[in-house]
């Protein structure tokens, strides 16, 4: 599998403190939400949220990953995957920042996605509280649109996957990464959030992203020199 699956996957786990910060209420909602009885049937609720959060993120790397290829494509150019990859090892470093609360710049790249959540957010908010284990299915899939630093800066992965299924792949590895924070929060296991949110997973974790982000930028300009 390509390191970049490993990679994305990565950013997802280790992002989890942030997972749990922009979308740890939603899941919590979820099933507090629900009828006290149906409190012992929270996982088919999770199971279709997060299932929709995660074909969002596909669907969101495939238009990418599909673009930018056909982008380099028609244009010719034979570096500009290169160019974009040292762009997404930047982002990667900025993102290791980030996790490790030393520079928290990332946070600015969400308002580029603040326009579009104006008109989904309240769509998603009305489907509260969810009537079957099915209706969490379009809700996590208008979830997983949420403008999130995390998100956009592994949609620079999926950019420089050099396809569509690829970026798609690469979408869905993150959304895996993610899964245990999300999970976490839907079942309460205050253990795990405790650990997800501890200041020095946080930063061990962001020092891997910031190694690994390092170690891509410098082969990227190895390539174009």
């Amino acid at each position: 599998m390509n390191i970049d699956f490993y990679a994305a996957f990565a950013i997802g786990l280790m992002g989890a403190g942030h997972c749990l910060g922009m979308c740890g209420g939603i899941a919590a909602a979820i099933t507090l939400g629900m009828p006290q009885k149906q409190q012992q049937q929270r996982w088919p609720y999770l199971a279709f949220y997060n299932i929709g959060r995660l074909l969002s993120y596909m669907l969101a790397g495939g238009i990418i990953g599909g673009t930018f290829s056909q982008l380099a494509d028609f244009s010719g150019y034979s570096s500009a995957l290169v160019y974009l990859r040292l762009i997404a090892a930047i982002m990667m470093i900025l993102l290791g920042l980030y996790i490790g609360q030393w520079w928290l710049a990332v946070s600015k790249v969400e308002r580029v996605g603040q326009f579009l959540w104006r008109f989904i957010g309240p769509k998603a908010n009305k489907m509260l509280p969810l009537s079957s284990p099915i209706a969490a299915l379009p809700f996590g899939i208008l979830w997983g649109w949420l403008p999130c630093g995390l998100v956009y800066s592994t949609l620079s992965w999926a950019a420089v996957s050099g396809s569509a299924l690829s970026g798609g792949l690469v979408m869905l590895a993150f959304g895996l990464g993610t899964l245990p924070a999300m999970l976490a929060v839907g079942t309460m296991a205050q253990q795990l959030q405790l650990v997800l949110r501890n200041l020095y997973f946080r930063r061990a974790s962001a020092l891997l992203l910031l190694s690994y982000g390092v170690h891509t930028g410098y082969i990227a300009i190895k390539q174009l020199m």
